[in-house]
């Protein structure tokens, strides 16, 4: 039984062919680090929500890792409000036309 296998670009939402891939990559990081550090915190979805000035079914949503219906601003803010420095960096694309984005999460 031959075993075959494609190599992943780094970008699992590209590999699958989603649209926007490069934006949804960004906000599963940002939203996994909200979620680590709201589960250090041990607090309820309800104080976290109060916390973070959203709806307990948003904060239900994002510690499922499903950050569909947030922005990546909205989530930057929420990092923010949970004691993160964000540093954004724009600079010009190594290909023309072809810019990209990226999130390094440090601990």
């Amino acid at each position: 039984m031959d075993k075959t296998y494609e190599r992943s670009s780094g970008n699992v939402f590209a590999d699958l062919g989603f649209p926007d891939s490069e934006q949804e990559l960004v906000k599963a990081k940002l939203t996994v680090q909200i979620y680590r550090l709201l589960k250090d915190m041990g607090i309820t979805q309800v104080e976290a929500a109060k916390l973070l000035g959203t709806t307990q079914a948003q904060v239900s949503t994002l510690m499922r890792c499903k950050p569909a219906s947030v922005s990546v601003g909205r989530l930057m803010e929420f990092l923010t409000t949970l004691g993160q420095d964000i540093d954004v960096t724009v600079r010009p694309a190594r290909d023309p036309g072809a810019g990209r984005m990226s999130v390094q999460v440090k601990d």
